[in-house]
C-alpha cells in the first residue's frame, strides 16, 4: 500500500467511512471515522497489523471524534497496540466522557503546543524554505510513500520499496529501491543519499534504470543535466 503522511490520507474502505493517517511532530495522528466503533477499531488494528514494519516502535495519537469510549474499551485498545509495539500516547475527542477516560489512563488529550520560547522564535526573522516530510524509519520491500513536497528519510530504502516526491528526496542511508523526485514535473528536483544505488531513479519524466553514479559507496546527489540523470559526490555539488 502506498503511504503518505503530513497531508496524505490513507482511505480504508469501511462503508463510506475513512481512517486518516498523517504525520505530526510527536509521531502519527490517526483520525477515526464516525461509524460503529467496533468496526472502526477492527479496521484500525487490521491496518496496523498489515503494516507492522511501518507502525512498529511508533508513537500514536488517535482522534476518535464523537465516539464515547469507556476505560475498559480504551484501555484494551492501548494494550493491544502495545502488543504490536505501538505506543498510544494521546486521544483527541469531542466527547467529555472519552476525554476524561483518556486522562484517567494517563493519556494526553491534546497535541503538543509550542513553548513560549518556540512561539517567540517564530516571530524572529527567519530564512524561508520549503516544507518537507521527515520519516525516521527503514522502508522495506513492498512499502511506498508519496508526498507532494520534499521527502527526507532517516533510514534505508531497500529494494522493492518506493519513494515518490513532488520535490526533492534525501535519504540519510542506503537508497536501493525506487526513487522518483519531481513527480509533478519539477526538473530542478534532486535525489541525495549516503549510498545512491537505486533500482530505478526518476527525476521529473527522466528515468535511470541503473545506478547513475559510481559503484563506490559514497554520498551522492543526482540531478538532471542536459536532460539526463547525472550523479555527483556531495562535495562536488
Amino acid at each position: 500500500m502506498r503511504r503518505q503522511v503530513l497531508g496524505y490520507i490513507w482511505s480504508l474502505g469501511m462503508q463510506n467511512k475513512k481512517i486518516e493517517v498523517k504525520g505530526i511532530k510527536d509521531g502519527l495522528l490517526i483520525k477515526i471515522g464516525s461509524g460503529k466503533w467496533a468496526k472502526q477499531e477492527k479496521a484500525l488494528l487490521e491496518h496496523i497489523n498489515a503494516q507492522k514494519d511501518f507502525f512498529q516502535g511508533g508513537r500514536l495519537a488517535l482522534d476518535v471524534g464523537n465516539h464515547i469510549l469507556k476505560a475498559a474499551t480504551l484501555g484494551a485498545l492501548r494494550d493491544t497496540l502495545s502488543d504490536s509495539e505501538v505506543k498510544l500516547w494521546a486521544v483527541l475527542s469531542d466527547s467529555p466522557t472519552t476525554e476524561k477516560t483518556a486522562q484517567a489512563l494517563g493519556l494526553a488529550t491534546q497535541l503538543t503546543k509550542p513553548t513560549p520560547t518556540e512561539r517567540r522564535a517564530r516571530t524572529a526573522p527567519t530564512i524561508q524554505g520549503d516544507k518537507a516530510l521527515l520519516l525516521r524509519r527503514t522502508f522495506r520491500s513492498g512499502q511506498s510513500v508519496k508526498h507532494p513536497g520534499h521527502i527526507i528519510v532517516l533510514g534505508d530504502v531497500n529494494p522493492g520499496a518506493e519513494i515518490i516526491a513532488g520535490g526533492s528526496i534525501i535519504v540519510w542511508g542506503h537508497l536501493r529501491g525506487v526513487a522518483h523526485a519531481g513527480a509533478k514535473g519539477d526538473s530542478e528536483a534532486v535525489v541525495c543519499a549516503l549510498d545512491l544505488s537505486p533500482t530505478q531513479l526518476r527525476i521529473a519524466d527522466r528515468i535511470s534504470v541503473s545506478p547513475p553514479g559510481s559503484k563506490e559507496e559514497q554520498p551522492e546527489t543526482a540531478r538532471l543535466e542536459d536532460g539526463q540523470v547525472v550523479a555527483h559526490p556531495w562535495h562536488e555539488v
